[in-house]
């Protein structure tokens, strides 16, 4: 029988802020308030839902793409930063260089380590991308069937997966994609709105890195994001302050309800300057930055519990912004056990200081050595 163990401060429930205790095994046991009138009490530590993270490339050096054993660093990784769930994300490439990726996130989903995010499954983003908006993918897009995503599928579970919508037949699949559980996101698109607002109609759910590596808002010829602003419940976004200027975050939050962060993190993420593997190209980081050789933004170094502290820093109260790094992600994909403290909830928790700066994680009732180096 696991032990129950607990934690101290102003938690954030899905009722708001109580300061109080959550009690924990595997899962939360129970929320015990002290009292309510103190729930703003700004020298108790802060109690979050764990954060999710449903675009996440590499990080510590080493790159999705690769394949073998790669996601388990990633996922050990990632947790050091408060990130307990997350999406396995691969990059264009040939088919064999997708399978191989596959097979390794595969292999660690059926093994998983303790001391790790939990990886519930891929986000497919490439091949099936217009090569007029490529951003840092390599050109080898291909016209996606049902018959080949099935193939990817029966490798390791997609559950999100990128489509220009405006290549081939690629609209008209979304049902049957659907269908199969994959939620369907709109990016390196080059469509028109119209074709955007068709592809929600289908059934697409989400946007890829809202405004990055898609038609934008011209007022006179609205691309995919407009149609994002105007039709979305869901779009993820990457609060970095590089790849979206801060108030266009406040735009897009104001415009889409279930706005949610990502990372799009890369082998860059925790590690110095220097140059790393993104796919089949080298990207090199500096200053924080993460771009290919020709200048352009490749990924980022982002970590969630920087993307929390950026959301609040452009103006989102803070469990505004905690609904955008972990319930909202968790309702994207109906991980209803995820992404909010409360009772049955997995016991998914991360612990700040009044700065925001992470001083605890719980990943599945785990309290993690955050001092630790991944292996």
């Amino acid at each position: 029988m696991t032990d129950t163990r607990s934690l101290h401060g102003r938690i954030l429930t899905p009722l708001g802020w109580r300061r109080g205790h959550v009690h924990f095994d595997s899962h939360v046991c129970q929320l015990q308030v002290d009292d309510h009138s103190g729930a703003d009490d700004l020298q108790l530590p802060v109690i979050l839902p764990g954060f999710i993270d449903l675009h996440v490339h590499g990080a510590a050096g080493v790159d999705l793409m690769q394949g073998g054993d790669v996601a388990r660093t990633i996922a050990r990784t990632h947790l050091r930063f408060g990130t307990t769930t997350l999406l396995a994300t691969t990059m264009t490439a040939g088919l064999d260089e997708i399978e191989h990726a596959l097979h390794g996130v595969a292999a660690t989903m059926a093994a998983p380590d303790a001391d790790a995010a939990s990886i519930v499954g891929v986000h497919l983003e490439g091949p099936f991308i217009s090569p007029q908006r490529l951003g840092a993918q390599p050109n080898r897009t291909i016209e996606a069937t049902l018959a080949l995503v099935q193939r990817l599928h029966a490798l390791a579970p997609i559950r999100v997966m990128t489509l220009a919508p405006e290549i081939g037949e690629h609209t008209a699949l979304i049902p049957a994609l659907s269908a199969m559980g994959i939620r369907v996101q709109l990016g390196h698109s080059a469509g028109t709105y119209e074709e955007g607002v068709a592809a929600l109609q289908a059934g697409a759910s989400g946007f890829t890195h809202l405004f990055n590596g898609m038609t934008g808002v011209d007022h006179y010829r609205p691309g995919i994001a407009a149609a994002a602003l105007a039709h979305a419940q869901y779009a993820e976004i990457i609060p970095d302050l590089q790849h979206i200027h801060p108030g266009v975050i406040r735009l897009a939050a104001r415009a889409i309800p279930r706005l949610y962060a990502v990372t799009d993190a890369t082998a860059a993420t925790g590690m110095p300057d220097g140059e790393y593997a993104l796919g089949e190209q080298r990207v090199h980081k500096c200053g924080g930055c993460v771009r290919l050789a020709t200048g352009s933004l490749a990924g980022s170094a982002l970590t969630m519990d920087q993307a929390l502290r950026n959301l609040v820093q452009v103006g989102l109260e803070l469990a505004d912004a905690s609904q955008r790094v972990s319930t909202f992600p968790a309702d994207y994909l109906g991980l209803g056990d995820r992404g909010r403290i409360a009772p049955d909830a997995r016991a998914d928790l991360v612990v700040l200081d009044a700065e925001l700066r992470l001083q605890q994680v719980v990943v599945g009732g785990r309290v993690v050595d955050l001092n630790a180096t991944p292996a």
